[in-house]
């Protein structure tokens, strides 16, 4: 069992995220920052084809999205499982059952969403089965790095957002004034994992993917983003800039959010990306901007 997970009797004491809340964890009810129990909280299992083209391909990846986070950006597009914590509780084995019939329905690769605080769990069932195709932990790039070290060898790919470069931002915008912090010594042990991105027929099969989405008016913050990643990663390090940000959730005092990005806004990151001699990335088109691209976390292959 990790370190930052002990029992106590029939109860978890939780430490899995940087949050170090030292909650309680029980079957069915957690008291943490996260509200999420031991047991695993899926909002819907399902093949997904809008990933990155390296992850989804043709077929799709099949998409495991976990409830509840140990963030709350006041805009997420997932906000209905991510603040509101909808959900059904499953078990570890329904979870590895879960992977194999995704797995038997022919995609690409299998799909943990915001899986942070179900770590434990995760590396249960990996322990387990572990997936014949490629296993991509996409997290909110909020990860301990006690947490990650145990992921060693079940993760064939990371996929973190690396979301505010500032204080300021990631406090008013996620409850997080350390997210920065946090999350750059994360991405580094994530690369230290995955050093090298490895693809076969199209599909990567081991490395590392940065995500950063463009806010509205927050040019400056994604331009420092890039700056870090350039001065500490290779410059082949596989970025993923994103201009789907789209007014959603609680964002109604902070009015810069409430408006979609510009596309003069996006190619002055993407510029800067290129200026910055970063070689490796990908860019996304404005009509990605739209609710229709938001699944529906109807509990679809949970059950």
């Amino acid at each position: 069992m990790l370190q930052c997970v002990k029992k106590w009797g029939e109860t978890v004491i939780c430490n899995l995220c940087p949050r170090n809340c030292n909650a309680e964890r029980t079957e069915y009810i957690g008291n943490g920052f996260c509200k999420m129990p031991e047991n695993p909280v899926l909002a819907r299992a399902d093949i997904h084809m809008w990933e990155e083209p390296c992850i989804s391909g043709e077929k799709g990846t099949g998409a495991i999205f976990f409830s509840g986070c140990s963030l709350k950006c006041c805009f997420c597009q997932n906000y209905p499982i991510s603040h509101e914590n909808k959900g059904e509780v499953i078990t570890t084995a329904r979870l590895v059952e879960i992977i194999k019939e995704l797995e038997n329905r022919g995609v690409h690769t299998i799909d943990f969403v915001n899986p942070t605080h179900f770590s434990h769990v995760i590396i249960d069932a990996l322990t387990e089965y572990k997936p014949q195709v490629p296993l991509v932990y996409n997290s909110s790039g909020y990860d301990s790095i006690e947490t990650l070290k145990k992921l060693e060898g079940l993760v064939d790919v990371y996929l973190p957002d690396f979301k505010y470069f500032s204080s300021e931002k990631s406090t008013a915008y996620a409850k997080c004034p350390d997210y920065f912090e946090k999350a750059s010594r994360a991405i580094l042990e994530m690369h230290r994992q995955q050093p090298k991105a490895e693809f076969k027929d199209g599909i990567i099969q081991k490395g590392l993917i940065i995500r950063h989405l463009v806010l509205p008016k927050n040019v400056e913050e994604s331009k420092n983003i890039l700056l870090w990643i350039k001065n500490n990663l290779p410059n082949d390090t596989i970025i993923s800039i994103m201009s789907q940000y789209t007014p959603y959730g609680n964002i109604d005092e902070f009015k810069e959010l409430n408006r979609k990005l510009t596309t003069a806004e996006y190619n002055k990151v993407v510029d800067y990306f290129i200026a910055l001699g970063l070689t490796n990335g990908f860019m996304q088109e404005k009509t990605s901007a739209k609710t229709d691209f938001i699944p529906s976390f109807d509990g679809t292959g949970v059950k």
